[in-house]
């Protein structure tokens, strides 16, 4: 049986998020997560720590970034500064679609890019999925934060809940699809350093993928110790 051990939510995108007890799920997605991203002026681009790895060493709050330094700041002018390139902090808007880049090659986070549009009021990349789900087993004993996960299982057995409805916690999701894994994971965070082998071995053993996701069926909670329960 999948139980939730842990439960996070990543305020703003690509920042370190926070460990919580409890998350709310929307039709969006978790509730406080992904709904801030930094907007590049120059390019249109909501940025991520594929491009610039500096977003991972800072933390996301609900309308504000942690900044390595320790100071909390919504102040696009601090935030640019830091950055070293004009930002702004938006939030999510109904009918927003945001601007994202990605390396072709998995491993390679210096050329070769494309771009695409994510999910309209939410910055999570995909339009596939809204909430993420993995066991921890999956991650071996690589740090929990390089993954990004919603929801962390203390067993195995994410992969075949694709293709299923499922309840967890109050919420009912559909699982839809693996999730596919790029440089990211690789990126230095607080107490990390980089590590190309983490995504090589996903990509050797895993096809790339790593981790589920799901679109929501029915809004819920979801809280430590729940368990997925196939929707009959």
């Amino acid at each position: 049986m999948l139980t939730v051990s842990e439960l996070w939510r990543h305020p703003v995108k690509s920042l370190q998020g926070i460990r919580v007890d409890e998350i709310s799920i929307d039709y969006r997605g978790v509730v406080g997560d992904r709904r801030w991203g930094l907007r590049d002026l120059a390019t249109d681009n909501v940025l991520t720590g594929r491009r610039v790895p500096e977003l991972l060493l800072a933390t996301g709050g609900d309308g504000s970034v942690t900044l390595p330094s320790g100071r909390t700041t919504s102040d696009n002018a601090e935030l640019s500064e830091w950055l070293q390139r004009d930002v702004e902090l938006i939030g999510t808007a109904d009918g927003l679609r945001s601007t994202y880049e990605v390396p072709l090659d998995p491993l390679d986070g210096e050329t070769n890019w494309v771009s695409w549009q994510g999910p309209a009021a939410s910055f999570v990349d995909s339009t596939k999925a809204a909430v993420s789900m993995i066991s921890a087993p999956m991650m071996r004993g690589w740090d929990h934060r390089r993954f990004r996960m919603n929801v962390v299982f203390h067993s195995a057995g994410d992969t075949t809940l694709v293709g299923q409805r499922v309840r967890l916690g109050t919420a009912v999701l559909d699982v839809v699809r693996e999730v596919d894994r790029c440089v990211m994971v690789t990126r230095p965070q607080p107490n990390l350093d980089r590590d190309l082998e983490v995504l090589r071995s996903i990509l050797h053993d895993h096809s790339g993928m790593l981790g589920v996701g799901a679109l929501v069926v029915e809004p819920g909670v979801v809280r430590i110790g729940d368990t997925v329960e196939p929707f009959n």
